[in-house]
């Protein structure tokens, strides 16, 4: 990529970084697939609950992205994959 391309693509006062830093404190809750789930209910039509391994057979997309953080720094052409939000609200028909 050419330098004036990238430059157009970073906010004023942004500082280019090649990796995210951790933004976190405390303990990192322990993962369990077996009693994870994903719920959606409330103002929809058809509420739906996932399991781990259901929702992991919902269609995925992928996409490219820069990442601007409001902190000073932004991270280019990061890549994103999971399920889109649109796969979601389409099985559940928002009211």
């Amino acid at each position: 990529m050419f330098m004036s391309q990238r430059r157009r693509r970073i906010p004023p006062n942004q500082k280019v970084t090649s990796k995210f830093p951790v933004l976190h404190k405390g303990l990192i809750p322990k993962f369990d697939p077996k009693t994870w789930d994903f719920v959606v209910e409330g103002s929809v039509e058809n509420p739906v609950k996932f399991t781990y391994e259901e929702f992991l057979k919902l269609p995925k997309v992928v996409r490219v992205s820069d990442f601007h953080c409001v902190t000073g720094w932004s991270k280019l052409d990061n890549k994103w994959e999971g399920v889109a939000f649109k796969t979601i609200s389409d099985l559940v028909k928002n009211l």
